[in-house]
């Protein structure tokens, strides 16, 4: 199954975790990239807009309080 946009909170999530819960903007993507590369070169027009789609998933698990700004990091809450 293609990804979406949906799909990107939970690798989000994950690469927070693999980072030991906190983690700049830059390694979140990089992490997602290196773990989803083929899946987000399979994803149509995610392939484009991931990157910018991830900040909105990161904006939306704030407001489901999953996730807090730590300085200029993402952390798990």
């Amino acid at each position: 199954m293609m990804p979406s946009k949906s799909d990107l909170e939970g690798w989000v999530l994950d690469a927070v975790r693999e980072n030991g819960g906190e983690a700049s903007v830059l390694q979140v993507a990089q992490s997602i990239w290196r773990t989803h590369e083929q899946d987000l070169k399979m994803s149509g027009d995610l392939f484009y807009t991931w990157q910018y789609d991830m900040r909105w998933a990161a904006q939306n698990l704030r407001g489901a309080g999953k996730l807090v700004l730590s300085g200029r990091n993402w952390a798990l809450k």
